[in-house]
């Protein structure tokens, strides 16, 4: 498909859209929905999308796109209220926010930031689309040269790459996690031969573990303890008036919103990393380039349009592995990907043959969603706060109800809910000690893929190993892994430590430490 038969596919999927009246209720609720996920502390993209992929079972894959998309992108927004309002990031994602954005509101600007945040937001996730459209069909095309050796080293490289940059504590944490994910995905009959593995005699596992209630549980049971068990206590939000766009401020702004979006997507085009570490680093680059670092932490406009620029163009960014490579680039991404593999939908280099212009439709997708969640947030901010007020010890309850309901009704499978507790159970422990949880998540969504491809290259190439080294695609990835491996080497981190200390002036500010903001 050309760049002519795209732009017209775009705006003739625009169109269809936009003329459809159940469309636009469904665009503009669940980017409502989003932005109440985000802004209520303990409650994340990741786990809206999961509770909403259940409920769109029943729909048509473009409505379905539609819900999800807009409450991805209204849940990375919205957790920006709170941040504002009450110094309470609503979601990881927005822990940078709050360094800039609550002392606005202290000083009688809340209006004025909101309006900054709801604008950066949006120019964000403008500019991660422009680069999904534009890098995932090249990176299709890169990988439709990829066999079974590239794919099982890519598999790997995903889940090492995760395992590293989500550990708060130990690197091997990380990593040890993604192999139990890998342990996870074995379970069930083998996709070559199809001998039972791991089933211990039990039919219900012989189709292996249902990606859906084992994201539930992974997600939403450790949030749903970690708050009740906190109970996690709101200010109250400061009043505000008419929220503006604040679009001088955008422009002399410029230069950081540029550099935010191209880390946010870079940093979403990693596998699992997420949004949170896209608003850090964007943060970070602002104050140590900024020629009055001083300002920061003080309500510094520049650190927050840094901060939403980023997480939010990290949405497209994540966005971009998903669709080209079917590996998820963020931990809602992750849920995103289960969304698509209900709806039938093998996202991967067979896309755009499989499903011709998909990727181009996605685009046209996420474009409304962040309309959707502009207009939500120019006129309906202050409404929003007020949900803020709603106790926990109550909405969480709900939440573990929906939760139960949506593992249920896929398939109406009971055994999905044996499947969906034991699970989250040993996640929360697993947080707990500070284990990530996406490295698992994309162990268990990753693990056939490494499985298969691992086994087939094998049985090829009669257990010879050395194409692993001889394909130039395979040795890059196996130099690459090799890399991630030896730099966890106490001696590769001191030289590391004293490389970064030599590249960056000013020190940035450490992430704040709650347990409601974990978005594992």
């Amino acid at each position: 498909m050309d760049v002519i038969d795209q732009i017209g596919l775009f705006f003739a999927t625009i169109g269809s859209l936009v003329t459809s009246p159940t469309v636009l209720v469904i665009l503009f609720l669940s980017s409502l929905l989003g932005i109440v996920f985000g802004a209520l502390p303990g409650l994340t993209a990741t786990l809206g999308v999961a509770l909403l992929t259940t409920l769109t079972y029943g729909l048509p894959l473009e409505q379905a796109l539609v819900a999800l998309l807009a409450l991805y992108v209204g849940a990375v927004y919205g957790g920006s209220y709170p941040a504002i309002l009450v110094n309470i990031p609503g979601t990881a994602a927005s822990a940078a926010s709050a360094m800039e954005g609550y002392p606005l509101a202290q000083r009688g600007e809340g209006a004025r930031a909101l309006g900054l945040t709801t604008t950066a937001s949006f120019v964000g996730t403008i500019i991660g689309m422009v680069f999904l459209v534009t890098l995932a069909p090249q990176i299709v095309s890169l990988a439709l040269q990829f066999t079974s050796y590239e794919f099982f080293l890519l598999a790997v490289f995903g889940i090492l790459i995760s395992g590293t940059l989500t550990s708060s504590d130990l690197v091997i944490k990380g990593w040890i996690a993604g192999l139990l994910g890998l342990a996870l995905s074995t379970v069930g009959r083998d996709h070559l031969q199809f001998y039972p593995r791991f089933t211990f005699g039990m039919p219900e596992l012989d189709t292996g573990l249902e990606v859906v209630p084992v994201l539930i549980g992974a997600f939403a049971i450790p949030q749903i303890i970690r708050v009740l068990r906190d109970d996690l206590a709101l200010g109250e939000p400061k009043l505000f008036t008419r929220i503006l766009p604040e679009l001088g401020t955008m422009l002399r702004n410029a230069k950081h919103i540029v550099r935010s979006a191209l880390i946010g997507v870079g940093i979403g085009s990693v596998p699992g990393i997420g949004e949170d570490i896209a608003g850090w680093v964007s943060y970070g680059a602002a104050k140590s380039t900024s020629r009055h670092p001083e300002t920061f932490g003080k309500g510094e406009p520049a650190g927050l349009v840094s901060s939403e620029t980023a997480n939010n163009a990290c949405i497209g960014g994540a966005l971009i592995p998903l669709l080209s490579l079917g590996i998820p680039g963020s931990p809602p991404a992750v849920m995103l990907l289960g969304a698509l593999m209900i709806h039938g939908v093998t996202v991967g280099p067979m896309i755009e043959f499989d499903r011709p212009g998909f990727i181009t439709q996605v685009t046209a997708v996420l474009l409304l969603a962040s309309a959707a969640m502009w207009v939500n947030g120019m006129l309906l901010a202050r409404h929003v706060v007020r949900v803020l007020k709603v106790p926990t010890a109550i909405f969480m309850p709900v939440v573990a109800v929906m939760s139960v309901i949506g593992s249920y009704a896929l398939g109406l499978n009971l055994f999905n809910l044996y499947l969906m507790v034991p699970i989250g159970i040993a996640a929360y422990f697993l947080t707990e000690w500070k284990y990530p949880i996406s490295p698992l998540v994309i162990g268990v969504i990753l693990g056939p893929m490494a499985d298969t491809n691992l086994r087939r290259a094998l049985m090829v190439s009669e257990g010879d190993m050395t194409p692993f080294v001889t394909r130039p695609v395979s040795l890059i990835l196996l130099v690459l892994i090799i890399l991630i491996i030896v730099s966890q080497f106490p001696p590769a981190r001191r030289a590391r430590r004293r490389l970064m200390a030599r590249l960056t002036p000013a020190r940035s500010p450490s992430k704040p430490t709650n347990p409601a903001l974990d978005e594992s």
